[in-house]
């Protein structure tokens, strides 16, 4: 797996196509749980499921009142036929890669599914 040496210094901008880059070559993305499920961030307006593009980005950043929190991987095909429309449903959006310092792009469900399917097919 490619690593990036310091996310911490990368735009919310880098992180997002750092990410697409990833679950495209892994076909999974990763988010935290907790014993309620998929752990939320709440953004100024909006309630939002956050994803990492590795467990390890994920865990490092379930610390403090997360510390409890698991990673755990969903692949794409199951994200497309059931996340997609759960969140968008639930009116819950993604926040990419979200880190310590900065928040992740913050994406409705749909714009997250299309930025994923884009980039793979301009991708090949």
């Amino acid at each position: 797996m490619t690593q990036s040496p310091d996310f911490a210094q990368q735009s919310p901008e880098q992180r997002l196509n750092f990410l697409i880059k990833q679950a495209n070559q892994q076909q999974q993305i990763w988010i935290l749980t907790d014993e309620h499920g998929c752990v939320m961030l709440n953004s100024e307006d909006e309630d939002c499921a956050p994803v990492w593009p590795s467990q390890e980005t994920a865990q490092a950043w379930a610390t403090g009142e997360w510390s409890e929190c698991n990673a755990m991987a969903i692949d794409l095909k199951t994200w497309f036929a059931k996340w997609t429309d759960g969140l968008e449903q639930d009116q819950v959006c993604v926040a990419v890669f979200p880190s310590h310092d900065q928040d992740g792009i913050v994406l409705t469900p749909e714009e997250f599914e299309f930025e994923l399917k884009n980039k793979k097919l301009t991708g090949h």
